[in-house]
């Protein structure tokens, strides 16, 4: 049973499920493939060496977002708590797009400093979770949209973890690398 404050975000007629279902399934595995692919390519003579303090920024709101998004359906304010995901989404497509554009320009940073093993295990952590956060969020956000809000509640508690915790790392990773760029 859904409450009443609850309306289903997809308010028009519902696409086939099974096709949605397929489609979070080929992003979840094209998404990494694509961005490990990329990262043998190398564009020249284009700098966006100041891409990744805009990237970690990205995170940064994220995170907040998630939070503020967690506050406001705990407070039953649904609309706001749809519309703070959806942006959240939105930064996250965003921050993709800059990561990639960064890397497939930019030569890797090496950790310079004495915390390399904290360093590379928070690193690792991040990217293997940020793989893994893909099909979760867009599964939850799936249930959400079809209305069914017991398997959205369900997998939210996964998907709010580990996608802030990305976020969170995504911030922590940059300020932690970020005195090695250029030298």
């Amino acid at each position: 049973m859904t409450p009443k404050h609850f309306s289903p975000m997809n308010t028009n007629s519902t696409p086939n499920k099974t096709n949605l279902r397929k489609w979070i399934v080929a992003v979840s595995i094209v998404i990494p493939i694509a961005v490990a692919a990329l990262f043998g390519i190398k564009v020249e003579g284009v700098d966006f060496s100041f891409l990744p303090p805009i990237y970690a920024t990205i995170n940064g709101i994220t995170a907040v977002l998630l939070i503020l998004a967690l506050t406001f359906i705990k407070n039953g304010k649904v609309a706001l708590h749809q519309k703070t995901i959806q942006v959240a989404l939105g930064l996250s497509v965003l921050f993709l797009l800059c990561y990639v554009a960064y890397h497939m320009t930019s030569d890797s940073t090496p950790y310079g400093g004495s915390m390399k093993a904290l360093y590379y295990t928070i690193l690792v952590s991040h990217i293997f979770l940020s793989v893994a956060v893909i099909p979760v969020v867009l599964f939850t956000y799936l249930h959400a949209w079809e209305g069914n809000y017991q398997k959205h509640k369900k997998w939210a508690k996964f998907a709010f973890p580990i996608w802030l915790y990305v976020a969170i790392t995504g911030v922590v990773v940059y300020l932690m690398i970020s005195p090695y760029y250029g030298h």
